[in-house]
């Protein structure tokens, strides 16, 4: 039906004859001359339909946006000084010889080209065919095809074999919510739909398999953010007989070779390590944006003994903390700008933000700095701020006393504002792993003791002897790969011993009833000479979000729902015909 996509033209085809297919983009009559850019999935050429072929002339004349064509006609170079720069055709066009119009179509309830006025999400999805037909977010969906071809053919190339594993499955509630499927055969019963492939994958390295990998969908049912939906895919891996440093450094080169062949992107040889200890620390966050060079500084130990009782509480608290963020030329900064930052960190829990404004420290000490809070605290104070944060004339300092959570979460999101607002960001990308993170944590409700990953997670071998004693202070063999800001990949060594298993399932309160109950599989075969093992799963959605610049997982799948879960497209979820529930053995009873 074609000869070329309408993209591919270039000055090497002039003279050909060719047959084109696609959209009318844009349709414009220039004295009696039309032109017509008309579009594919490959990109935009200029259509001519001269006057002097009646016929043609009269069909092209009828042409409306979004039409669909197909075009016959002569590849020639655009007169000097027509030329189009900004097109990859921009060199030729095509003299429409012979035109059929294969279907019309009604005015579209948005403007798909570049002069488009920005449209609603909500009207975006609810069309998404056609907002589909964009070149912008046709070439995300192109990228994304690249990414996982190139992730493929290198996993392939390394051993690995594509394997996949159920979507009804077995609900283990853990974590987020299923989403849960009855069964028509088994009534009163019901499948659930997988959060990740764990188990499965798991129990294909008890099975020999060695190195697996799938470009899995996962469902969870939870509250929605701008890069979270409630299907997903992830790329999941696992590997057998590898130590975790062996498989982050597979896991690096795979990256590496992404980003080089996708980008022609250079990353770091190796990546940069921190510790979970020292990310919080230094950043307040586990997936650190190393594009800000702004650090949190401790300073509890120079508080712990003045009046004022903001910091003294949290420097005496052992849960607490007090920091300090040093804000380059941040005495710039007005009442209002500090009010609104005030404001910013109250989302995160803060009950306030006190400051600094080192006017003139140089030459005049204590009395060249501005604050609300200098009248409570000592010299000694005051000056082992200064030297800690390193601050000079024209900055300012923030300070963060609360729980440590807070304090963390506070301070970590004003830092990434702050680079932002003022334009400390770095250009580029900055990756690196986040590792020795804790095993557990400890509900704040509930008290009780929660796997930071997951409870399939292996406690590093020289901390077994902490499991039952001091929980808190084990370290898991957990691994995260962050970029700019985002986690995009994490993984652990897993536990392969039954008795250790066990274990780590009374810790979280989980009885031997329970365990065998939602994971009898599981501990079954951890009998059979399981191996060590262990993986990752990138999330791919949020990957190909972070390498097209997108600024939502939405702009890179091709149908996602909205942040209540809902496609606009099709509108589901909806009601179902009762018949099909009676079949089920089910009842609907709507919540008062």
């Amino acid at each position: 039906m074609r000869s070329h996509y309408c993209g591919e033209l270039r000055s090497g085809h002039i003279d050909q004859e060719v047959v084109l297919c696609g959209w009318v983009h844009r349709r414009r009559d220039h004295g009696g001359v039309i032109f017509v850019d008309l579009r594919d999935r490959d990109g935009l050429v200029q259509v001519v339909f001269d006057p002097d072929r009646a016929d043609i002339f009269a069909t092209a004349e009828q042409v409306r946006s979004e039409y669909v064509l197909r075009v016959v006609g002569r590849v020639r170079r655009r007169p000097a000084g027509t030329e189009n720069e900004e097109l990859a055709t921009g060199e030729v066009e095509v003299l429409g010889t012979e035109v059929t119009v294969l279907n019309s179509a009604e005015t579209p309830p948005m403007q798909l080209d570049e002069h488009g006025v920005e449209v609603s999400e909500e009207l975006r999805l609810r069309y998404r065919y056609l907002d589909l037909r964009r070149p912008e977010m046709q070439q995300r969906l192109r990228v994304r095809s690249r990414i996982t071809q190139m992730l493929r053919s290198f996993l392939d190339e390394h051993g690995f074999l594509d394997t996949e594993t159920p979507i009804l499955t077995k609900s283990t509630p853990e974590g987020a919510r299923d989403y849960l499927v009855p069964s028509r055969v088994h009534p009163g019963e019901f499948y659930a739909l997988p959060q990740s492939p764990q188990l499965f994958k798991q129990l294909l390295m008890m099975s020999g398999l060695d190195r697996y990998y799938q470009i899995a969908r996962c469902f969870r049912d939870e509250d929605l953010r701008a890069d979270r939906q409630p299907e997903f895919t992830q790329l999941d891996i696992e590997v057998s007989f590898m130590t975790e440093d062996e498989l982050m450094g597979l896991m690096e080169e795979m990256i590496r070779t992404l980003f080089r062949t996708i980008l022609d992107v250079e990353l770091p040889d190796p990546l940069p390590r921190l510790t979970y200890a020292e990310a919080m620390r230094r950043y307040g966050s586990d997936r650190p944006d190393l594009r800000v060079p702004l650090e949190l500084v401790d300073i509890a130990d120079l508080l712990r003994d003045v009046d004022f009782k903001v910091f003294a509480g949290p420097a005496q608290d052992p849960e607490g903390r007090v920091a300090a963020l040093r804000l380059p030329r941040g005495g710039e900064l007005t009442r209002k700008e500090i009010d609104d930052y005030t404001k910013f960190v109250g989302i995160y829990g803060a009950k306030g933000l006190a400051y600094i404004k080192v006017n003139d420290w140089a030459t005049k000490g204590r009395d060249g700095l501005q604050s609300p809070i200098l009248k409570f605290l000592p010299d000694a104070a005051v000056e082992g701020i200064m030297t800690r944060t390193g601050a000079v004339d024209g900055d300012l300092i923030f300070f963060g006393a609360d729980k440590a959570n807070v304090v963390n979460e506070a301070l970590g999101a004003l830092r990434v504002k702050l680079g932002q607002d003022r334009g400390l960001m770095a250009e580029g990308w900055h990756p690196l792993w986040v590792v020795d993170f804790p095993m557990f944590e400890r509900d704040a409700q509930t008290g009780r003791w929660m796997a930071l990953h997951h409870p399939f997670t292996a406690p590093k071998e020289d901390q077994l002897d902490l499991l039952e004693e001091t929980p808190g202070a084990c370290q898991s063999r957990a691994y995260d790969m962050v970029l700019n800001g985002t986690e995009i990949g994490g993984g652990s060594i897993r536990i392969h011993r039954e008795a250790v298993q066990r274990r780590i399932f009374c810790l979280l309160n989980i009885s031997d009833e329970q365990a065998e109950d939602r994971f009898g599989f599981l501990l079954k075969a951890l009998k059979y000479g399981c191996p060590p093992h262990g993986g990752i799963a990138f999330g791919l959605d949020r990957l190909v979000m972070l390498m097209t610049g997108a600024g939502s997982i939405r702009d890179v799948m091709a149908f996602p729902k909205t942040q209540s879960a809902a496609c606009l497209l099709t509108s589901a979820p909806s009601q179902v015909d009762p018949a099909q529930l009676n079949e089920l053995s089910l009842r609907v009873k709507l919540r008062a």
